[in-house]
């Protein structure tokens, strides 16, 4: 397999910045789309099931597109030049959107976008564990900086669409893309470690891992999370500016759940210390419950939110 051009870092060190400021880039995207794009959709003047249909193309390329450039990285191995390829056209695709504002035109624009944009991340994470081998403990501190991107993101943007016309969303999306495309210029290649023939034969097929009740019941359950998931990633924002709440206060609450993100993450190791994989799954399902809840009847208290 050959691999895309390198350039390498001194002395073999890890290019921690570089990887931390992609991280940023990617997901601060995120922390734009994610509770503003289904208000953008509102400005634009669509019904609320046409927004439903467009926020989730995105979330469909999400389960077509990873297969498709996951296929491709592992049989060229040009990981990096995928990644740099799927910025670029991110870009492009996105920069569409200036041209029309139809729902056909929109659908086509995320859908397209969308496909790209889901190639990025994965084939990135095989590079940052590429490059922290034998160092995978600070994974964490690279990955890090992708929350810190995300809650700028939500903080600083809720503020300016206080302040600004939603008109100017699509511009700032495709200004955080550019800065996505910039930074995978900036890192430098590693190629994984390939698991033998031997170990794949032995560790079985998809399918025969799939049918495995442990598994099956697991992807059924994190289905079902994802599921009670679609609506408040598409809906929340628009639920909230119902009820009163300025978008400053809003992307400050979106932050509040990603800094409660962080802190979990931080404390998980000593969680599973203490409890087993299925009793912090059941937790985590529960507390979700608990969550919507909230949510559906006391939205307009800000201490329940």
């Amino acid at each position: 397999m050959r691999s895309a051009s390198v350039t390498p870092t001194p002395d073999g060190q890890l290019p921690y910045w570089r990887l931390s400021g992609f991280y940023v880039c990617y997901f601060a995207l995120l922390g734009s789309a994610a509770p503003f794009m289904a208000l953008y959709l509102h400005h634009l003047g669509f019904a609320s099931a046409r927004i439903g249909e467009l926020v989730a193309i995105p979330m469909l390329m999400r389960c077509v597109a990873p297969n498709i450039w996951g296929w491709l990285g592992d049989h060229t191995g040009r990981r990096l030049l995928i990644v740099r390829f799927g910025a670029l056209c991110t870009l492009l695709a996105f920069s569409l959107i200036l041209i029309d504002k139809s729902y056909a035109w929109l659908a086509m624009v995320m859908a397209l976008y969308a496909f790209f944009w889901h190639a990025i991340l994965p084939q990135f994470e095989v590079i940052t564990l590429a490059h922290l081998q034998g160092q995978t403990s600070r994974y964490s501190q690279i990955r890090l900086w992708g929350s810190i991107g995300f809650i700028l993101a939500v903080v600083v943007l809720g503020r300016v669409f206080e302040w600004f016309s939603l008109d100017l969303f699509p511009y700032i999306l495709l200004a955080i893309m550019a800065g996505i495309a910039v930074s995978s210029w900036w890192v430098p290649n590693a190629q994984p470690l390939t698991s033998t023939p031997q170990a794949e034969a032995q560790a079985g097929g998809f399918l025969k891992q799939l049918m495995r009740p442990g598994v099956w019941v697991f992807y059924i359950s994190v289905a079902l999370m994802l599921l009670s998931h679609g609506p408040y990633y598409t809906f929340l924002t628009l639920h909230l500016e119902a009820l009163g709440y300025s978008r400053g206060l809003i992307g400050m609450l979106w932050a509040v759940g990603v800094v409660a993100e962080v802190l979990m993450f931080m404390a998980m190791s000593r969680i599973l210390h203490r409890f087993s994989v299925r009793q912090v799954l059941f937790a985590s399902f529960l507390l979700a419950a608990l969550r919507w809840l909230l949510l559906g009847m006391f939205a307009e208290h800000l201490p329940a939110l």
